[in-house]
């Protein structure tokens, strides 16, 4: 292990495109110290009688794997706990293992004596349903491992719930909500440190407040109240993150801890504050490594979020590839009583997404909130498209063509290349 004035390699674990992945490598480099992006080209790792050897080697690790969005996320995890067992790794894999789960989350939580909200978790409809009448109407269902506002829904109705979604665990939770306009509150820390905060404001005709859904966000630095800044100081400690975001919502009682991030995105933060959690977090795993930085480099760098591609970046990322989908693609629709896998019309004309109200129906999609008279009826659905799943509010629509009930729209495709000539029809691919 290097110290004092020497070069540390920081390693940087992180198998997708992320902004927040590329900032770190760069405030790394910035911080005067060497970063490598251990994305899925380059992480090599050789056990044997002589021990453990990782290509390429690095002094310490900042786990940034996304397993909310990860189709294998034991494994994964299981590649951040061969780092753990002979580097240190700023928030650990077994640590991680409870913070990515929102039930073990709120579990660790209470047991430390953090204010969450009324939650319950079972492994079968009966008991589920059977409890719901505790929680009063509505209630929040969401599925134990989500991002991004994916898998959750505001359900206003007295029909069977599944203790499952999409294969995932789900739960229910008291809906707390005493503001008009859905307002919640994250918290973002870095070792025992506030970095920065905002309020985060549910877009029109939605009740969920996560930025990747269009909500909008107001620095709360400033304000932060001492009940909100310890409970989220202590959420993080009681999981023992070295790094989370922390969302919070109030209630009659004060402000309660709903999740802890322990991969939160930064833009959001960065748009509200003009702060970037990126240099805290370099300079904790560089510190961590017996290493040292220039505390006016770190201030400086406080102030940017450099998100270009670091020379060592994969070659997807290098070629500024993005995810390609054709004219048609089978894709899988999830609402709260089930998933169905269907033919999907790429509709790049369309700004909005729509769903044909029979499909809506057989898969228990939900409404996202009270609309207006006027607004055409949506439900939220999950949509499962080229390996990635997105929440989205899908507007229902008659006219949708039985042999694709469901038209994608631009609201879904501003992050994929559509290649018109690419058709999928049952299960053979047409170009």
């Amino acid at each position: 292990m290097t110290g004092g004035d020497a070069t540390i390699t920081v390693g940087i674990l992180g198998f997708h495109d992320s902004r927040e992945t590329k900032a770190l490598s760069n405030a790394v480099s910035e911080l005067g110290h060497e970063a490598y992006w251990l994305h899925e080209e380059a992480v090599g790792i050789e056990v044997s009688s002589e021990g453990v050897r990782l290509e390429p080697d690095v002094d310490v690790v900042i786990n940034r794997l996304l397993l909310s969005k990860s189709t294998t996320p034991l494994e994964d995890l299981s590649i951040a706990s061969c780092y753990a067992a002979v580097r240190p790794v700023l928030n650990d894999p077994r640590n991680v293992l409870f913070a990515v789960h929102k039930h073990a989350t709120a579990a660790r939580l209470a047991a430390a004596g953090v204010p969450i909200p009324h939650t319950y978790l079972a492994t079968s409809d009966a008991k589920l349903n059977e409890a719901r009448v505790k929680f009063g109407s509505p209630v929040v269902y969401k599925t134990a491992i989500g991002t991004n506002g994916g898998g959750t829904w505001l359900v206003d109705h007295d029909r069977p719930l599944s203790a499952t979604v999409d294969d995932r665990r789900a739960f229910i939770q008291e809906y707390l909500s005493e503001t008009e306009d859905h307002r919640d509150l994250r918290v973002y820390i870095v070792g025992d440190e506030i970095v920065g905060a905002m309020y985060r404001y549910a877009p029109a005709g939605d009740w969920r407040t996560n930025v990747a859904l269009g909500g909008d966000v107001v620095d709360a630095t400033d304000e932060l109240s001492q009940q909100a800044a310890g409970a989220a100081l202590r959420a993080t400690r009681a999981l023992g993150l070295d790094f989370a975001g922390v969302d919070l919502i109030e209630s009659p009682d004060g402000w309660v801890v709903l999740e802890v991030n322990p991969t939160a995105g930064f833009r959001g933060l960065y748009r509200a504050t003009g702060t970037s959690p990126a240099a805290a977090i370099a300079r904790l795993a560089i510190e961590r490594a017996g290493g040292s930085v220039n505390e006016a480099d770190v201030e400086r760098l406080t102030h940017q979020l450099d998100g270009t591609p670091p020379e060592d970046a994969p070659s997807s990322v290098r070629d500024e590839r993005v995810p390609v989908v054709g004219y048609s693609e089978r894709v899988t629709v999830t609402g709260i009583s089930g998933s169905k896998a269907v033919l999907a019309h790429i509709d790049t004309a369309a700004d909005t997404t729509r769903i044909d109200p029979e499909l809506a129906i057989e898969i228990g999609a939900e409404p996202p909130s009270v609309l207006s008279g006027d607004a055409a009826p949506r439900v939220d659905i999950v949509v499962e498209l080229a390996g990635d799943r997105r929440t989205v509010t899908a507007v229902l629509d008659d006219d949708v063509e039985p042999d694709t009930p469901l038209r994608i729209g631009r609201d879904v495709l501003r992050n994929y290349y559509v290649d018109v000539r690419r058709r999928v029809k049952g299960e053979s691919v047409d170009k």
